[in-house]
């Protein structure tokens, strides 16, 4: 497992000048972290959402890096998002989702399906070929630099606790 604090500050070390759209509990680690507020767009009240909102901005702003920060509950929420932004192929959208197998936000209530569903390979079978697992921060952290200069889209599973 990774630390969800742990995760945010990787991603805020290589995050660069990219629009960061978070969600829900990732949110709660990023504020904490992040280096660029001003590009930070969190979503709230809007649970299977961000990914979509990421989407948008991504096809609108092609010359700039979009990094969505959502939970596995509300990825489950959006699944034919995975679709969309496949059939979009948006090469500047790079897609994080904390699987902590609960609903933190809403009292830590487990999501359906709990360690038996694979994100990384929905995503894969909905058309997004760069898409990645990672249950150790070292791996997530040595491989993160080039995921976030590999075109994309780009999806990526992170196995975190949670409090």
């Amino acid at each position: 497992m990774i630390n969800s604090m742990d995760a945010a500050m990787a991603i805020s070390r290589e995050r660069g000048h990219a629009v960061v759209v978070g969600t829900m509990t990732p949110n709660r680690y990023w504020e904490a972290v992040t280096t660029e507020p001003d590009l930070d767009l969190p979503i709230f009240g809007a649970m299977g959402k961000a990914s979509s909102v990421a989407l948008g901005l991504a096809l609108a702003c092609p010359d700039k890096k979009v990094v969505v920060l959502d939970g596995d509950g509300a990825m489950l929420m959006n699944l034919g998002g995975l679709v969309t932004i496949a059939e979009q192929a948006p090469e500047n959208l790079v897609h994080f989702v904390f699987e902590d197998g609960v609903y933190q936000t809403t009292g830590s209530q487990p999501v359906p399906g709990a360690g038996k569903f694979h994100l990384a390979e929905m995503a894969r079978s909905a058309g997004i070929s760069e898409s990645f697992d990672f249950s150790c921060l070292e791996d997530f952290a040595t491989e993160l630099p080039d995921i976030m200069r590999k075109k994309g889209p780009v999806f990526v599973c992170l196995k975190v606790d949670h409090p």
